[in-house]
């Protein structure tokens, strides 16, 4: 069977040890997870890299995936390495597997060889990630980004592009059932935006516009008779919540009831637009039958208007981006489409497509007679709100 290690943290956040590492609560774990858990549905045996304090956690907690200590593992004992973002390959480095043969290098933004429009990392942290794209692109046998516009970025800088993965963000098929409102039983509009507005020492210019757009959001809904909640990491330290009720940090598989239980989610940009990062959280809202209002400028916007529930707003117009909140909000949807839509093209197993191809042309001796997805266990599709 072919042995298959995912990579990211080289060591443990304060969440990670609150909730668990398989029970993230960002979309950058998020991610590791579950696509290490889309592979394992596959029938390959895929590990866990996770810094040594994590094992500590029931090794099978979730039923497909084993945590190996990072301090303990022999690289040459997997067929593949799969990386998790810039900081997955320099815990790879600094764990002394940056030489194995077959290392996928996956990517969240992919950024220039200087600061660019529409990607915000400046200065160190900037300068940081584009040397470890540099050794990336040395190191790795194939590039997964999320989006053509990052593809055609890392052949313009790197020279690359036959080997370059697409394989964007996506969600669970299926999820948890409805459960009770986390929200205040008033007859106010309930809107949500649900994502991490990162900090001061990795982004602090983004976490300023974020904080500022949502604050100023907030303001404008709650004088339409809505209110603006927040779920997410972060530094919420200016988040005015005269105007936006923060809810703390949420584990992913308690989130749904977040989205089950609001009117609308919400989507606001850290720029003009996002030159190759996307957002996940749109594909979350709309699995879960929720209108999305997003703000202008994300990779993919065109997955709000296929699905046919919410709009995409000028970008900068928080008075239009409001009054469409509150017309998304008494609006008649479809969301059966949407959800249908969802899970037709946009799953975590929808994703992992591209991974089998690559590891069935690459190692067919080891991968014959896999390719079966295994739904989840214990969860039900949910079929409308």
């Amino acid at each position: 069977m072919l042995q298959i290690i995912t990579v990211y943290k080289s060591k443990p956040t304060e969440n990670d040890n609150s909730f668990g590492i398989l029970n993230p609560i960002d979309m950058s774990n998020g991610r590791w997870i579950k696509i290490s858990e889309a592979l394992s549905r596959l029938g390959y045996q895929v590990d866990v890299a996770v810094p040594d304090s994590n094992v500590s956690e029931n090794l099978n907690g979730n039923g497909h995936l084993r945590m190996i200590p990072l301090s303990g593992i022999n690289w040459n004992d997997y067929d593949v390495v799969k990386t998790e973002f810039h900081s997955g390959f320099d815990t790879l480095e600094k764990y002394g597997g940056a030489s194995h043969p077959f290392i996928i290098s996956k990517l969240g933004s992919v950024v220039g060889s200087k600061e660019m429009e529409g990607i915000y990392f400046y200065g160190d942290v900037h300068k940081k990630l584009f040397a470890t794209q540099e050794r990336i692109n040395k190191a790795s046998k194939c590039i997964t980004v999320l989006n053509k516009p990052a593809k055609e970025l890392w052949k313009t800088i790197h020279g690359r592009e036959n080997d370059i993965l697409l394989v964007p963000g996506a969600v669970d098929a299926y999820v948890p059932p409805p459960s009770d409102s986390p929200y205040p039983s008033d007859d106010k509009i309930k809107c949500v935006f649900a994502g991490n507005i990162y900090t001061k020492g990795s982004q602090d210019e983004a976490n300023e516009v974020l904080v500022n757009k949502l604050n100023i959001l907030g303001k404008l809904l709650s004088c339409l008779g809505a209110r603006l909640y927040m779920i997410g990491p972060g530094d919420v330290s200016n988040l005015d919540q005269s105007y936006v009720t923060y809810l703390g940090v949420i584990p992913y598989d308690k989130c749904w009831d977040y989205f089950y239980f609001a009117n609308v989610g919400i989507v606001v940009s850290a720029g003009k637009f996002m030159h190759n990062n996307e957002s996940t959280k749109i594909y979350h809202y709309l699995r879960a039958g929720l209108p999305v209002v997003s703000e202008a400028g994300f990779p993919n916007d065109n997955v709000i208007e296929e699905a046919k529930l919410g709009f995409v707003t000028e970008n900068g117009n928080m008075e239009l981006i409001a009054q469409n909140i509150i017309k998304a909000a008494v609006q008649d949807w479809d969301r059966e489409h949407a959800i249908k839509f969802i899970l037709r093209n946009h799953t975590w197993d929808k994703r992992v497509e591209v991974y089998d191809k690559i590891l069935k042309e690459n190692f067919p001796s080891k991968v014959k007679n896999l390719g079966n997805i295994k739904t989840g266990k214990n969860l039900l599709p949910v079929k409308g709100v």
